[in-house]
């Protein structure tokens, strides 16, 4: 039987991974308000948000200006977006992130796409997660989780 995600379920997930720090801004944080409840997935061993470093995965929680094919706005609607590489790109869309031809609907839920503004630099993105995309968010988390680990290893020679 298959558990209905949620955010939360997501969250607790990631940061159960070695070295996950989930950052979640909120109202009165030191983040601009368009971030607030969305979730920034990194590979930061020391529990500091790392300067330079672009998060593996985030949650977002509304259409940013930029990005609205998704049609998050509605309160119930949401979005996780993870980088992947090239192989698990083609293996999910079968398409390479730098020539996606293929028109898609963004705004279907439980549906792993190439995301509607990043997708031609590797990342794929799920509308509110179900039945179908659930394990394989997870298995995308676990692997960009990994994936980060192994470039702050390289960053910092160990």
């Amino acid at each position: 039987m298959s558990i209905d995600p949620s955010r939360e379920q997501i969250i607790t997930a990631v940061r159960g991974l070695d070295g996950a720090l989930v950052v979640t801004p909120q109202q009165g944080d030191d983040f601009p308000e368009l971030v607030w409840g969305d979730a920034f997935f990194f590979y930061a061993p020391d529990g500091r948000m790392p300067k330079n470093v672009q998060p593996y995965a985030t949650i977002v929680t509304k259409n940013y200006p930029d990005d609205t094919a998704s049609d998050l706005d509605p309160a119930d609607r949401w979005r996780v977006n993870v980088h992947v590489d090239r192989a698990t790109f083609w293996e999910l869309t079968g398409e390479e992130p730098g020539a996606l031809a293929r028109p898609r609907d963004h705004a279907a839920a439980d549906t792993v796409l190439p995301h509607p503004v990043y997708g031609a630099l590797g990342w794929v993105c799920v509308v509110n997660p179900a039945e179908v995309a659930t394990d394989t968010v997870v298995r995308l988390l676990r692997g960009a989780h990994d994936a980060a680990r192994t470039r702050f290893a390289r960053r910092h020679n160990h």
